[in-house]
């Protein structure tokens, strides 16, 4: 890991769906958070990675870039997400990279190009999320 999750981050945010795809933040850079996830128990019946896996990494990784970057407290939420595959993968892992493209509170919009392990690009996706400050006490 390059980049430690913050202090303030809740360390219990790992949903019950990221665990049992094997999802896990391999870098908590805020100007580029890195996801990695199992392709095998990932995948359709004939091999090839499930669209709804990748779906989910891109997400949850885009999910946490907003979060870090909204700051403690926040509040953020999925509104759209688009997603494009270039490739099929059937073994090994795949690692999200997700960057910022824009955000003008309360919108965060982020690219997010997943690769194989062999560094071919298997998907590329863009994740926009409603962002809700955390309110003052």
């Amino acid at each position: 890991m390059t980049t430690e999750a913050p202090a303030w981050f809740p360390e219990d945010v790992t949903s019950a769906l990221d665990e049992k795809l094997g999802i896990e933040i391999i870098d908590w850079n805020p100007d580029r958070v890195v996801a990695r996830m199992p392709v095998e128990g990932n995948t359709q019946p004939y091999g090839l990675l499930h669209g709804g896996a990748t779906c989910s990494l891109v997400e949850t990784v885009g999910s946490y870039a907003a979060a870090l970057a909204a700051g403690p407290g926040a509040h953020v939420v999925g509104i759209e997400l688009n997603a494009t595959y270039l490739l099929s993968a059937t073994s090994g892992h795949v690692t999200a990279v997700c960057t910022p493209v824009g955000s003008e509170l309360p919108l965060a919009t982020f690219v997010i190009e997943v690769v194989d392990d062999r560094g071919r690009s298997t998907a590329s996706a863009r994740l926009t999320c409603m962002v809700r400050p955390a309110r003052d006490a």
